[in-house]
């Protein structure tokens, strides 16, 4: 077995290893609002459920240069966020998000998809997704690192859900029609594949 120190690779080394182990990831796409009001939208997989009392969701949001991203620093600005998950039906337009545009371009208009209002907080999300979650943020911790890029770990607080009907049964979520997908190393994503069960030890 190959045995690595981290500190003797290279960033794009570690982040190899890292997102091409760490498998399957969830993708959130995340609609935040600039202070002239443009919506961006952009898809992260560093993504995850932090708490379930009081609800929370985690973003790490890798800086660029060591400057926040858009969305981090809409988020950290305005202190609101809507995070959709990512489907079948979704994922191809939420790729095309994922482009590189100045912070007034809004990539919902780059990848037609449809705003639709929240209910508390001001930020729009999209009709093309399945599940989102209207958020607050909750709190955002600065991780330096040993560079200067650095990132963002936003965490926020889900006060809103909207799930579609067709998914929702007894409080629960069916997985087989939510059709969430992951991502996985490089230009690879993942489909939910074989489920099975297995009961925890008491």
């Amino acid at each position: 077995m190959l045995s690595i120190d981290p500190i003797s690779n290279t960033e794009r080394e570690n982040y190899k290893l890292l997102t091409g182990s760490i498998i399957p990831r969830p993708i959130a796409f995340v609609t935040s609002t600039t202070e002239d009001g443009t919506i961006n939208g952009a898809p992260f997989s560093y993504f995850n459920v932090v708490s379930s009392n009081p609800p929370m969701i985690s973003l790490a949001i890798q800086r660029k240069d060591g400057r926040p991203k858009d969305t981090a620093r809409n988020i950290i600005e305005n202190k609101s966020f809507v995070v959709h998950i990512v489907d079948e039906q979704n994922v191809a337009k939420i790729n095309e998000t994922a482009a590189s545009l100045a912070p007034d371009q809004s990539e919902i208009e780059q990848a037609d998809l449809t705003l639709v209002e929240s209910e508390k907080v001001p930020v729009p999300g999209i009709k093309e997704a399945k599940v989102r979650f209207e958020c607050t943020l909750e709190n955002n911790i600065e991780l330096a690192g040993d560079t200067n890029i650095g990132t963002d770990l936003i965490i926020g607080k889900v006060v809103q859900y909207h799930i579609d009907d067709a998914l929702y049964e007894d409080g629960r979520i069916d997985n087989e029609k939510l059709q969430a997908v992951s991502r996985l190393a490089g230009w690879n994503y993942a489909k939910i594949g074989d489920v099975f069960s297995m009961e925890r030890p008491k």
